[in-house]
């Protein structure tokens, strides 16, 4: 089997907020995202996506764990060290309009990472690059001599994007990279990284609320729930059997058009994360939850080959959105 790309084992990051509370927004958190693989990670807000995210990418020094890329432990490397990584590892925002400056054209945007990482590059060459990496995430060559504003919402992401891109890494995380944009504008990006995935042999962190969009990019996805995943598995195997019941209220959320199935209305907020409930952290609003459930900490368990899920109840028989919808075809 090919060596992954990046390996994250026992991942935490908390926060030390005094008077001896301890906020665990990351808490544990293990995984392995594949060359070529996307990996989706979804969960409420509060769950520690984001988090995850930037502990990945060094961007938040985390508080316990490792993170091996590319076979190689920079769970400590300074700063320097960090930078011929960085090249490999980018970053695509939420928030196009947040992340792109106004007062800067697209041209003097992307020419940033090559200034830092290509130093080389004349800027005839930087020019041709920025060209090529515009007509790559679909957009014209000519884009480069505008500004931000004069794009809209679905053509600003692609700029984001190309941005990351500019110096070909290996490793993309995209944050919520379609939560900011219009319905209408969401399959475009989705559809511009699976080219991109397809085309350049990317592996993507895709970071995401909304299993519907996870669903039609990942090969893999991580459902977290305060600061922990709580099942990981392949696409195909999480749509069609969930294993954790948390999973299943995500898919009961998932707007259905015509679906007669019941909506399972999780009681309460997410718990704390600086006073979780014990044992199972879900327990508290979990519709399936036992006395038991509030004894022991669940660890993720190999319920089927590569899915894996934290619950002391093998046996539920949860909802599934696949096979909802084959009865409806038939």
């Amino acid at each position: 089997m090919t060596a992954p790309l990046l390996e994250v084992t026992g991942l935490a990051k908390h926060y030390l907020l005094g008077r001896g509370r301890v906020l665990r927004a990351l808490d544990g958190v293990s995984f392995a995202i594949q060359p070529g693989e996307v990996l989706g990670v979804v969960g409420e807000s509060g769950s520690g996506k984001t988090t995850l995210g930037r502990a990945v990418l060094r961007l938040t020094e985390s508080s316990g764990g490792t993170i091996r890329f590319a076979g190689q432990d920079i769970t400590h490397l300074s700063r320097g060290q960090m930078r011929p990584v960085r090249r490999q590892m980018q970053l695509v925002f939420q928030d196009p309009n947040a992340s792109l400056n106004p007062r800067m054209s697209v041209e003097q945007i992307l020419a940033i990472p090559l200034q830092v990482h290509e130093p080389g590059l004349d800027r005839a060459a930087r020019r041709a690059r920025i060209e090529d990496m515009l007509r790559t995430v679909g957009l014209f060559a000519e884009a480069a001599d505008r500004y931000p504003h004069e794009f809209s919402g679905g053509q600003r992401q692609p700029i984001g994007i190309a941005r990351a891109l500019i110096c070909h890494p290996d490793l993309l995380v995209a944050d919520e990279p379609v939560s900011a944009l219009d319905v209408s504008v969401q399959a475009q990006v989705v559809n511009l990284l699976l080219d991109l995935k397809a085309t350049l042999g990317l592996s993507i962190l895709f970071i995401a609320h909304d299993l519907a969009v996870v669903g039609l990019i990942s090969d893999r996805v991580a459902v977290m729930y305060l600061g922990r995943i709580v099942e990981i598995a392949d696409t195909a195997s999480l749509f069609a059997r969930p294993r954790h019941p948390y999973t299943e209220a995500l898919f009961s959320a998932v707007p259905d058009i015509g679906s007669k199935r019941p909506r399972i209305l999780l009681q309460g907020d997410v718990p704390s994360p600086v006073s979780p409930p014990p044992g199972c952290p879900f327990h508290t609003r979990c519709r399936y939850a036992e006395m038991a459930c509030r004894d022991a900490l669940p660890v993720l368990v190999e319920r089927a080959p590569g899915h894996w899920a934290a619950c002391r109840r093998p046996e539920l028989e949860l909802a599934s959105p696949l096979v909802e919808s084959l009865e409806g075809v038939a």
